[in-house]
This record gives structure tokens, C-alpha cells and sequence, in this order.
């Protein structure tokens, strides 16, 4: 087992503490509480009964000699029970009377504890259960008990850029925001000074601001805190470093940033020459986060908390899920806007939810057309207010559409992935995906911003018939019933417009209103998920679309060079030339320079595990349970690099289809 493989026994804390830790130890592996928040099924790792049965003696010992009120609660369920555990009153001031927090959900009492003791966790722990307190509140009260100096305002004007005590690493500058604005709460009444270092702000602004004001506790995307630390005229030092937070560790590898947080731990100080406490939250334990926490956890100290229940039932299991499938991408924008209308109608129905809705699109360029197409179009007959979120904004521009669809009690976000994970966003009714997704995990991911605290909630999604065998393939055994309810999925587009559907005619005639440009950007960002077995396919839809559909002379144009890049080479029906739609370089949500036409790589840490008998991280795999995990063998192995993103290899060549009647849609089964 897990444990069993740290042999803690021969590290135990020195005789005198150890009455109380074994109590607090004792609990944490046995207990489970209630509290005013949705309630965790938690489980912990079972040791060797030796190691028990030793933990129950000392504690059996301790209480005979010891009066009940005088020993610390091992297991709160209040924030007001943290004194009484050694966390400055301050921080308990601030959480129980600033921020008007009473009980701890199950995900921070199970992991405050801990921390508190100073070792370093690893934890898998689902967003949404209140964890970025139960990270904050140890890392805090860490700098605090270093320097009990920084527990009064006063210190704050001490503070400097090159003393650095804690940082806070997280994948996305939207949940580095929020991270920083709850720490900023935190430490109201302290001397503790908080900075943010994230990508798409201006860093000589960031770097003023902190020379200026110091900063003890730096909230950090990867990319920035690296460049920060490799620069030497930054001034951003971190000499005397107590502690360290990694969140959502998986989705920082998602997203490519694994080069970074390499270079990032061997630029920080030497943990031999000053200890440091690591906490590592995931909410998945593939291989990738293993490797990663060798990297960063001290082997020999440190406990794996586990707070998903086996029993719990993943969010993709128990989300009602729709597929509509589409005779063509000409029909999913009518589609979306068919589901949005008929949705917000159920909504009106006694005892429904609000319809509060978060729609996914592939790339940057399809939500800034679908959000333009819904307010010119849809927006006064539903009457849902609705906003848009994607990396090509400025940070206040997604800081300002975050908090303003977290306050909505109604309303729509179009987004690209930048908020697929992380960013809490209460009550959303509905996960509304468009196009095929880029993995399985991602799926999950983002359905997962839906039906959280036991809330109920939809899920829906819409493609086109060239994505439906993709799909199929990644999506396999999840739960995932056609609705053949949405008239304009199977619309014919080549048909004279006074035959066709409303809502189709609206969208069409709207869509030719918008600037060339945006159509020629979402046009080029639909082949970022074709391979040579569908390629051709794409490009009839697409002319489709736009000749059928929107009656336009053709598609965009499309230079030969790209054509090739994009392996679409050998097919026909593609206009060659200078891009008289003007899409210029708006080829959607990149993060990295790998990346094409909005998709983020992939890229993760592979590995083996030469160790595996004498490695203590080894058997992290089997313990870490839920949703979401990488490992579906026969879906996509130990990923890697992608490479050419040719999906699922050389389909074969499926000859000439003849008619294209579109019914194949209609065999769609999940």
C-alpha cells in the first residue's frame, strides 16, 4: 500500500508532540464529518495495523494524562476551532467575520490538518469543495510562524519584491485572479502582502508594483513565474521560501507546462539548504502528476489525501448528456440557438432551475462569431443576457465577464477552454459543447462546470456529421443519449430559403451581416481536427455552409502553402488563393506555439517507473479515484506527444460516397 511503502514510523515527530499528533493523525484516517457545505464521501489510506494499533495506544495514554478541553480539535469543522490548532487569530478573524465563513467543507478540514504539521501533501481533490482555503490557510500560517513579524499590519511596509515567502501556482490566469482575491481577504489583518504574476497583463507594470509594495505571498501562472525568475533584473527572488501550493496540477500539465515547472523547481532554493512544504492538488492522479510530484514532494515526508469517495458518482456519470448530431456544420449554429430557445423556455417551468448555460466553442474566432450571431440575432426574443470569454481578451476583459456570469442568476457564457476547469461558476444549469471536443478528459472537464453541490443539471452536444466518428470513438461508454428533437439539425441547406426554418433563415441572414473577416477565421479554424480520411468531408460541409446556407459566391480562400500544412492537398472544392474574407492570423484560442486553430497541446510527461518497488509516489495511481483520469487505455494509452494529430491513425481510404444524402447522422449511437 501507499503507506506502507513511506515507512513513516522511523520519521515520527519528536515524544513530546507525539500524544497529539497520533490524535490528529488518528482522525484524519478514521473520521468524516458534516458541515452546512455539500458533504464528501472522504476517504483516507489505510496503514498497516501495527501503525494504528501504536497511533491508538499513544492516544489512549495521552487522554488519561491530559484534560479533554486542553487538546487541539484533530478534526474541525468550524473555522473557529483554528486557534486552537495554532493558525494565527487574525486569519481566523478575517475568514469568520471579513469573509463570513462558519464551517469548513470535508476537502478543508481533511486537509488543514496536515498542512498544518508541516508536511507536504499531495491531494486529490475535485474544484468547487472549498479547497483554495484549504490550501491558503497552511501556506499562510507557514509565513506567519517563520516570521510571527508579518502578523501585523505594520510589517507590510518591510515588505520587498526580492523576499518572496510563499507562491501559488495555478494553469490559467482567470483561477490565479481568484486564488489571489481570496488570499487578499486572508491576510486583511496581517502584515502579508499579495502579488500576481500572470501572463496577458503587462509584467513592467507587475514589476513596479511589487518593487513598490513588496509582496510575501506571489500568485503565479507557470509561464510568467519562470520568466520572472530567469530574468535577473526582475528583482523577484524568493530566498526564504516557506511553502509552495501546485493547483490543478493535471491541468498545468494539460496545458503545456510542463517545460516551465521543470525549470521553475531548479530555480527555486535548494530544499536541502531551506525546507520548504509543497502541496500538490489534482484533480486527477495520472502518471504525468506522479512524475510531477517526485519532482517537487519531499519523499520522505509528505501524505496523500484522498477526498473522492469510491462510491462517488463522477459528474459525467449522473449529468443528463445530449447529443444532437447535424447534417452539417451549417446547421450546428441553428442547432445551438434551437437548444438555447427551447432550454430557456423549460427554465420558465415551476421549480426549474434558472437557465444559466455555458457554451463551448473549438476556437477564438467561433466565439466571437457565435456571441455576435446571438446578439444580433437571438438575444431580444430569449431575453438572456449573454457574454463571451476566450485568451485572445485582455485580462480585465476576462476578469470583468468572469465575476459578471458568476453574479448572473441568468444568463449565457460563450467561451473558449480558458474556463473548461478551475473557475467556479455557481448554479449553471447547462454545459453546452460545439464541436468535437479535443480529448475525452477535456469532455468531462468541461461538464463538469454543471451539476456541482448536488445540483442537477444538462448537458449537450452538437456536431457536425464529420465529427460524429471522432466522437464515438473518444466518448465511448459515457452516457450519452441522441435527441432527435432539434428540427434545424437536419435541415437542408440547399433549398429555397421560404421552405426552410425559421431559426435557420434568421441565422443565416445574420451571419451574413458579420464581417468577412470573422467568417474567414472561423472557416479556418474548422480544420484543425482533420486527417485525411474526413478532410474532404470538411470542406463539403463547410461549402455547404456557405454557399447552401448563407448563399455567399464560395468559401474563403485559402493559401496553397497552408492547404498543405493542413493535409488537405489532394482534396477539391477549396478556393486557392489570398484570403479575400481577411481572417488573417485569428486561427483561435492558442496558448502555445504547437498549437493550431485553437487547440492547446497536449503535452505530458511520459516517464517510466524504473522504481517502482522502493518509489513512495508508486502506488499513487491506485489510490487516486473519479472521473476525468487519463487512463483509458483504449481510447488513447500514455499520450505523449501528439505529434500530427492525425486521430486514431489512417482511417483508410472510405471511396467515393456518392450522394450525399447526410443520413448518417441518424445512426448516431453512443
Amino acid at each position: 500500500m501507499f503507506r506502507q511503502s513511506l515507512k513513516r514510523c522511523a520519521h515520527l515527530r519528536v515524544a513530546t508532540a507525539a500524544p497529539l499528533l497520533a490524535r490528529q493523525n488518528l482522525s484524519l484516517l478514521t473520521s468524516t464529518t458534516r458541515s452546512s457545505r455539500p458533504t464528501l464521501q472522504t476517504t483516507t489510506i489505510k496503514l498497516s495495523n501495527l501503525f494504528v494499533r501504536w497511533h491508538s495506544e499513544t492516544a489512549e495514554a495521552s487522554a488519561s494524562e491530559q484534560p479533554i478541553e486542553d487538546v487541539a480539535p484533530s478534526h474541525p469543522t468550524r473555522f473557529d476551532e483554528l486557534p486552537a490548532l495554532g493558525v494565527h487569530p487574525n486569519l481566523v478573524k478575517s475568514i469568520t467575520h471579513g469573509m463570513g465563513y462558519e464551517a469548513l467543507s470535508d476537502v478543508q478540514s481533511k486537509t488543514i490538518v496536515p498542512a498544518l504539521n508541516g508536511t507536504d501533501l499531495v491531494a486529490q481533490a475535485k474544484t468547487g469543495t472549498g479547497k483554495t482555503l484549504g490550501f491558503l490557510v497552511p501556506v499562510l500560517q507557514r509565513m506567519l510562524q517563520e516570521d510571527p513579524s508579518l502578523g501585523t499590519r505594520n510589517a507590510r511596509y518591510n515588505a520587498r519584491a526580492d523576499d518572496i515567502r510563499g507562491i501559488v501556482l495555478s494553469p490559467t490566469r482567470e483561477l490565479a485572479e481568484q486564488i489571489a482575491a481570496e488570499a487578499e481577504k486572508l491576510v486583511a489583518g496581517t502584515g502579508l502582502v499579495v502579488q500576481r504574476a500572470v501572463g496577458g497583463t503587462q509584467k513592467s507594470r507587475m514589476l513596479e508594483k511589487t518593487r513598490r509594495q513588496g509582496c510575501h505571498l506571489l500568485v503565479a501562472t507557470p509561464g510568467r513565474l519562470n520568466d520572472l525568475l530567469e530574468d535577473p533584473r526582475s528583482g523577484i527572488r524568493a530566498p526564504n521560501l516557506a511553502a509552495i501550493v501546485l493547483d490543478e496540477a493535471d491541468r498545468m500539465l494539460d496545458v503545456g507546462f510542463r517545460g516551465e515547472l521543470e525549470e521553475i523547481v531548479n530555480k527555486l532554493p535548494d530544499v536541502r539548504e531551506k525546507p520548504r512544504q509543497t502541496l500538490l492538488f489534482s484533480a486527477t492522479i495520472p502518471k504525468d502528476v506522479i512524475q510531477l510530484a517526485r519532482q517537487w514532494v519531499r519523499a520522505d515526508n509528505f501524505d496523500f489525501i484522498q477526498t473522492i469517495s469510491q462510491g462517488d458518482t463522477p459528474t459525467h456519470e449522473k449529468v443528463q448528456q445530449h447529443i444532437v448530431p447535424c447534417r452539417s456544420w451549417g446547421n450546428v449554429l441553428p442547432a445551438l440557438f434551437e437548444v438555447i430557445g427551447k432550454e430557456v423556455e423549460s427554465a420558465q417551468q415551476p421549480g426549474a432551475m434558472p437557465f444559466k448555460a455555458m457554451v463551448f466553442l473549438p476556437s477564438v474566432a467561433l466565439v466571437d462569431l457565435v456571441s455576435e450571431t446571438y446578439h444580433d440575432g437571438f438575444r431580444s426574443t430569449c431575453g438572456v443576457p449573454a457574454l463571451m470569454i476566450h485568451s485572445k481578451l485582455s485580462q480585465a476583459q476576462r476578469s470583468k465577464a468572469s465575476d459578471k456570469f458568476r453574479t448572473m442568476k441568468s444568463g449565457i457564457l460563450f467561451s473558449s477552454d480558458v474556463t473548461a476547469r478551475g473557475m467556479d461558476f455557481p448554479n449553471v444549469s447547462h454545459v453546452i459543447q460545439v464541436g468535437a471536443p479535443p480529448d475525452r478528459e477535456q469532455y468531462i472537464h468541461r461538464l463538469g462546470r454543471t451539476g456541482r453541490q448536488d445540483k442537477t443539471g444538462q448537458g449537450w452536444l452538437i456536431l457536425s456529421e464529420v465529427d460524429i466518428p471522432i466522437c464515438r470513438s473518444e466518448l465511448r461508454g459515457l452516457p450519452i443519449v441522441p435527441n432527435r428533437e432539434i428540427e434545424s439539425a437536419a435541415a437542408e441547406l440547399a433549398t429555397d430559403p421560404a421552405e426552410r426554418l425559421q431559426i435557420v433563415n434568421t441565422t443565416m441572414d445574420v451571419l451574413k451581416g458579420v464581417p468577412k473577416s470573422s467568417l474567414g477565421a472561423a472557416y479556418m479554424s474548422l480544420f484543425a481536427r482533420v486527417n485525411r480520411s474526413n478532410a474532404q468531408d470538411r470542406v463539403n460541409e463547410l461549402r455547404e455552409w456557405f454557399v447552401d446556407g448563407m448563399g455567399l459566391e464560395g468559401t474563403p480562400r485559402m493559401a496553397s502553402n497552408l492547404a498543405q500544412k493542413l493535409g488537405l492537398g489532394k482534396v477539391t472544392g477549396l478556393n486557392f488563393g489570398n484570403d479575400d474574407f481577411g481572417s488573417g492570423n485569428r486561427d483561435g484560442d492558442r496558448r502555445r506555439s504547437g498549437s493550431r486553430f485553437g487547440r492547446d497541446d497536449d503535452r505530458s510527461f511520459g516517464g517510466r517507473d524504473s522504481h517502482r518497488s522502493r518509489d513512495p509516489f508508486a502506488s499513487l495511481s491506485s489510490e487516486s479515484r473519479g472521473g476525468g483520469d487519463r487512463a483509458y487505455k483504449s481510447y488513447r494509452g500514455d499520450r505523449g506527444d501528439r505529434g500530427d494529430r492525425s486521430y486514431r491513425g489512417d482511417r483508410g481510404d472510405r471511396g467515393d460516397r456518392g450522394d450525399r444524402k447526410r443520413d448518417r447522422y441518424q445512426e448516431t449511437s453512443f
